[in-house]
């Protein structure tokens, strides 16, 4: 029998479910007749409770099975006989009419749209390229070297200065009294190295053992701290301490305490490249991508299934909770985040994945088991043992399948990348990276994270 489907808006549409009542009958009654031979009741053996009792006790929840189990599966049948693709569940509510001895419900669902794709060779996409210098090489051993920096104390009468380690009491004041947070005894932290507010390492500056200042502070708007940011204070400092930096020498002793197998310096310039080279490929994977997927935007029209978009909100309010919690925000389940602030976002992925989604398909851009298994070996190389980092990925269907995802991704943009028109720009390495921190964790011979701590 063939299956009317209605067209009501855009990706909506409807279709009307009929089954026999007697079917229904039918299957209700089974089911009773089953649970009537392990249902346990009192006064009765089991298996002897009369199938009166049962369907007095369990009838309408037997009943709201069999319907759910029979018109899922009539919707499910209609569908595919409708050669229809549904995005999302859908909403059933009972029919106005129905045929004598028929029961009948009205499916409204949305189904994904057909995604048609313009000429790519169209398209204009600027593919950026760069490379290690000496120079990011040696800024990150300026970096290494802060990070395993000791500190002595200095002469009574010194001044403090850059690069100083200050140790201080502070007291904070708004409109002439405190404020939560704006007091302290023993707080350290190293001068010129942005951990302060700039008026509070100025107000320090010059400041020598045993001194106390007054200063005025003015909160930025969007400081971190709501209940001040935007209002100014009035800060009393006393300095407690001051030491002096030393940074480690640069040598082969140096290089081996970072775990640097030959123990050379040498060696430890060439690790530091190695490691800031992958980091920089993974970069401009990155940007070069993100390009690409701004470009296809242009080139495909389709409406976005609403169910769809609905669903990748809820998935990104589960992952910045989650991430909340791996950051140790108290109540993160409680905190609140309107799906209007995750919508735009959301329907840009839910865009992008069907646009993707019609490209592979239409180009066989799957990913290869060899493909997969050449990104996993990437992605452990950085580690100091990346067979155990393989099996962590293997282990997980989950796992694999992001690297899956991303194995995809690359397939799309590099056939984009060899359809379009291609203009190429070297970007400095710096420019790339986007600040030293980044030079400093990617050039780290022996870090470590979460993947190769559960591996």
């Amino acid at each position: 029998m063939a299956v009317t489907v209605e067209t009501l808006e855009k990706l909506e549409r409807k279709i009307t479910l009929t089954l026999p009542e007697e079917t229904i009958s039918n299957e209700v009654q089974a089911r009773l007749r089953r649970l009537a031979r392990t249902v346990r009741m009192d006064g009765f053996r089991p298996g002897k409770v009369p199938i009166s009792i049962v369907a007095q006790q369990y009838g309408d929840s037997v009943r709201f099975e069999v319907m759910n189990d029979k018109v899922g599966q009539a919707f499910f049948d209609a569908t595919r006989e409708a050669e229809l693709r549904v995005a999302g569940q859908p909403a059933i509510t009972p029919a106005e009419e129905a045929a004598e001895g028929q029961m009948a419900f009205d499916a409204v669902f949305e189904v994904f749209p057909e995604v048609q794709i313009g000429d790519l060779t169209d398209l204009d996409i600027e593919k950026v390229t760069a490379e290690v210098t000496d120079d990011a090489i040696e800024r990150t051993l300026d970096i290494l070297q802060k990070q395993r920096r000791t500190f002595a104390q200095r002469p009574q009468d010194a001044a403090a200065e850059a690069g100083d380690r200050v140790t201080v009491d502070f007291s904070g004041k708004i409109d002439g009294e405190p404020f939560e947070g704006g007091q302290a005894e023993g707080f350290s932290f190293v001068l010129a190295e942005g951990q302060m507010l700039p008026e509070f390492e100025t107000a320090v500056m010059g400041m020598k053992v045993g001194e106390s200042k007054t200063f005025p502070l003015a909160f930025p708007e969007d400081y971190h701290g709501q209940e001040v940011a935007g209002r100014s204070a009035d800060f009393m400092i006393t300095v407690k301490k001051l030491e002096a930096a030393k940074l480690p020498e640069v040598n082969d002793q140096f290089a081996k305490s970072l775990g640097v197998k030959d123990g050379t310096v040498q060696a430890l310039r060439e690790d530091i490249a190695q490691n800031l080279r992958r980091e920089m490929h993974f970069r401009l994977a990155s940007r070069n991508k993100q390009a690409v997927m701004d470009a296809l935007l242009t080139k495909a029209e389709l409406d976005v299934p609403k169910t769809s978009v609905h669903q990748e909100v809820h998935r990104m309010i589960d992952s910045a909770r989650a991430e909340l919690e791996s950051r140790g925000v108290e109540d993160a389940s409680q905190v609140p985040m309107p799906h209007e602030q995750f919508e735009e976002q959301a329907e840009r992925r839910v865009r992008l994945g069907l646009i993707v989604g019609a490209l592979v398909e239409a180009q066989k851009l799957e990913a290869t088991p060899e493909q997969i298994r050449a990104q996993v070996e990437e992605l452990a190389s950085s580690y100091e043992k990346p067979r155990e980092v393989i099996r962590y990925y293997y282990a997980d269907k989950q796992r694999l399948a992001d690297v899956e995802g991303i194995v995809v991704e690359n397939n799309v943009t590099e056939y984009v990348l060899g359809q379009a028109r291609v203009t190429e720009r070297t970007v400095p390495f710096d420019e790339l990276m986007g600040n030293a921190d980044a030079q400093g964790e990617a050039a780290e011979p022996e870090a470590q994270d979460d993947a190769q701590a559960q591996a």
